[in-house]
């Protein structure tokens, strides 16, 4: 599976030279982020991570990937349209793990209400790694799904024309010409554009709701950017801002500043440290609202790693898509080993099966944004603590994925350039509107391929781990 340019990778010459055009070619690109230092000022930014060269990635489990990705957005729907699932699966979790807990609380407030939003946008981005871990050619298989505030859709729309410009400095054209065009943050868009335009207010506006720190605003803006182009009004907010100024009309329409929104998008509520008690006032105002949340509180419940777990049961999946054998047949393909660790039986042997071989096992809470996985001796600890505790129940346990390693170069500011042995995860996006029962939209909407050294068991390209890459199918 090794990409057409490992011969380059000991010309030392030529790797410094490619390195200095990759860099200047992803700021021509936009390829950004703002600095550690001063994270909230974009007139001193730097490049966000790359590798210098493409990935190689199987065609086949690239295909696969994106055939299956509609049918995820399809499950991911269904899911939160199912209540009764979403409190038998959540049951346990949410005596134990006091962030869902909250969130199912405002899920089944909102519901006892009536609910008051008709049309349903869904953002996903499903990621996968290629497991060489068994006998026969690599294996897609799922990590995660990733409901809420699923990012770099905008910045890995411009990663294409860095790789391509380094292959042609190498001395690759026919490569380069190789890649594949990707603009994740157009689909996105299209996505946030029908829902506004069946929202049915023309004046109305897209409502981003960010961070207090905002380091990745270019992958947001974009998004942004796609949809100012469609004269699509947009405005940036945080929680706080919606606690002191947002208000629901008697028709539970929401406004801010005076103006209507009709899309409210995440780009922040997935881990507990985004919440204060003024937050989450400000998250129930806009769950009650008729805007269009993106995701919904129920599509956020869905992500959740303990419905993932849940999935993986025997008859699940048939009872959520009741009709459609061939869509559950593409997603459970692309399941690694989930086991539960709920009280009981099958919790305690699931728990002794992995501090007996904790390097074969991952113990996921349930979070979002990368760096919350435990591994190897790090996870026998935690198990044994608390092994006889309901505490275990706030986890899931998964088998590790192995995929094969390849060199490559991970170009960060002020660092130095070094070959590292990598390995990949591809992300891909899915988009989805529902009007009432009617499924109007269903797409996958491109690809995202992080890299990262072998040494780092954990953690995406905000928390500093991964870089991001392109593919080069092989």
């Amino acid at each position: 599976m090794a990409a057409p340019w490992e011969d380059v990778l000991r010309d030392g010459a030529a790797i410094r030279e490619a390195a200095a055009v990759a860099v200047d070619a992803a700021l021509l690109q936009g390829v950004l982020m703002r600095t550690e230092g001063q994270p909230n000022a974009s007139d001193v930014v730097n490049f966000a991570p790359f590798t210098l060269l493409p990935s190689a990635v199987p065609s086949a489990l690239f295909e696969q990937a994106y055939a299956v990705q509609q049918d995820f957005n399809m499950l991911v729907d269904a899911i939160s349209q199912n209540k009764e699932f979403l409190e038998h699966t959540l049951a346990s979790t949410i005596k134990v793990d006091d962030f869902t807990a909250r969130l199912f609380r405002i899920y089944t407030q909102v519901l006892e209400e009536g609910l008051a939003q008709s049309v349903f946008l869904g953002i996903n981005r499903s990621d996968y790694m290629f497991d060489s871990g068994v006998e026969g050619p690599p294996a897609l298989k799922q990590i995660e799904i990733n409901t809420i505030a699923a990012s770099f859709g905008g910045l890995t729309s411009r990663t294409v024309a860095v790789h391509g410009q380094v292959l042609k400095v190498l001395g690759k054209p026919q490569e380069a010409s190789r890649l594949l065009p990707n603009n994740p943050s157009k689909g996105l868009a299209l996505g946030i554009a029908k829902a506004w335009e069946l929202y049915g207010s023309p004046s109305a506006v897209v409502m981003f709701v960010v961070e207090e720190v905002q380091r990745n605003i270019f992958d947001q803006r974009c998004v942004e950017n796609e949809l100012w182009n469609r004269d699509i009004r947009v405005i940036r907010k945080r929680f706080r801002d919606v606690f002191e100024k947002g208000s629901l009309d008697e028709a539970r329409r929401l406004y801010m500043d005076g103006q209507e929104v009709a899309v409210v998008y995440y780009r922040e509520g997935y881990v507990p440290s985004n919440y204060n008690e003024q937050n989450w006032e400000a998250r129930l105002l806009l769950e009650r609202s008729r805007a269009v949340k993106c995701p919904d509180i129920a599509t956020q419940l869905a992500g959740t790693k303990k419905v993932q777990q849940e999935l993986s049961r025997p008859g699940t999946l048939e009872r959520l898509l009741p009709g459609h054998a061939e869509a559950v047949r593409r997603i459970r393909a692309t399941f690694a080993g989930l086991y539960s660790l709920d009280m009981g039986a099958d919790g305690d042997k699931a728990a002794a099966m992995a501090i007996a071989d904790p390097d074969c096992f991952v113990l996921k809470p349930q979070r979002e944004g990368g760096g919350n996985n435990l591994y190897g001796e790090e996870l026998r600890q935690v198990l044994e603590k608390i092994r006889d505790s309901p505490q275990r129940t706030s986890y899931i346990l998964m088998d590790k994925i192995k995929p094969r390693p390849a060199m490559n170069y991970l170009l960060r500011a002020h660092s130095s350039l070094q070959v590292s042995e990598c390995i990949s995860e591809l992300g891909i996006f899915g988009v989805y509107v529902r009007r009432g029962s009617e499924l109007v939209l269903n797409e996958a909407a491109g690809h995202l391929l992080r890299t990262k050294a072998v040494e780092h068991a954990d953690g995406g390209v905000a928390a500093g781990v991964a870089v991001l890459d392109t593919p080069y199918l092989v």
